[in-house]
């Protein structure tokens, strides 16, 4: 599979110009505890999410981000490395969503896709 860079592209993209099996990577983002808590306080206050020394008390352990915070930092990295790029009529939504994997502070996230067909 082609590993092509969204910054190499240097045009906007239509659907057409897609190779398939092609892997695009959008960049990165450190996550802060003090983001966390930012986030968890104004739009998800579980206390795993907004209170640290709650957090440890809980299933988790200790503080982690909120799913849709996460969903939140992977949209950025795609609109700045790739959507700004590309012609783009929004979305009509989105299927499925997952959390697989904690997200907790100093943790570095990456977004990217990979074009199928």
């Amino acid at each position: 599979m082609p590993n092509l860079s969204v910054d190499a592209a240097g045009r906007d993209q239509c659907f057409e110009d897609f190779v398939p099996g092609s892997v695009r990577t959008f960049g990165t983002v450190l996550v802060t505890e003090d983001e966390i808590i930012g986030f968890a306080r104004r739009y998800d206050p579980q206390v795993f999410h907004s209170d640290p020394v709650a957090a440890r008390k809980t299933v988790y352990g200790g503080l982690v981000a909120s799913g849709w915070h996460t969903a939140a930092m992977a949209m950025r990295l795609i609109v700045e490395h790739y959507l700004s790029r590309v012609a783009s009529a929004g979305s009509t939504g989105v299927d499925e969503v997952r959390w697989l994997k904690d997200v907790r502070p100093g943790d570095k996230l990456r977004a990217g896709d990979c074009s199928r067909s």
